[in-house]
């Protein structure tokens, strides 16, 4: 006898399986100060991965590595699309999601000509990375809730739909 064709029933396991998994966006500051962006179904594994070696040619030369910054998302295609948004961010932009400032995330998505100046002290508190990760100290929940993220933003604060509509 063959396989039997799934059931209902099977797609139905399949579906709370599914439902129950979370899937992560992650940053990590490496040894040399670098920031490595990813995401995984398993933060802790992953990050464990990264500070053994072998599994990232980028972390593997620069470990230790340090998570500074992780958002759950519901899916693996959230979670990606997030990584992919994220990793060509400038410098300031991503400590400013480190640090949870969206103003200053806001601020970093708009072109330099088209960027206000900033009083000194904005402009330092831009360059100093904080060890606040977001993610971790609002709880899973805050996701869920509609709260707003960097990745919502434009540039000027405010949020974009998934179309890109404002």
């Amino acid at each position: 006898m063959g396989d039997a064709a799934p059931t209902c029933l099977d797609f139905a396991r399949y579906e709370r399986l599914w439902e129950s998994m979370a899937f992560w966006t992650y940053m990590l500051r490496c040894s040399d100060g670098r920031y490595y962006t990813g995401h995984t179904d398993d933060l802790e594994r992953r990050i464990a991965q990264h500070q053994h070696g072998g599994f990232c040619d980028f972390t593997s030369r620069r470990r230790p590595v340090t998570l500074v910054w992780s958002q759950d998302l519901a899916t693996r295609v959230e979670a990606l699309e997030a990584e992919r948004r994220i990793k060509p961010w400038s410098r300031a932009k991503k400590e400013a999601l480190i640090r949870g400032d969206w103003g200053m995330v806001g601020h970093f998505a708009k072109p330099p000509h088209e960027r206000p100046n900033l009083p000194v002290s904005a402009e330092k508190q831009a360059l100093t990375p904080s060890p606040f990760v977001p993610s971790e100290v609002e709880g899973r929940e805050a996701g869920r809730q509609g709260v707003s993220t960097s990745l919502d933003t434009n540039g000027s604060g405010c949020a974009v739909d998934r179309k890109g509509d404002i």
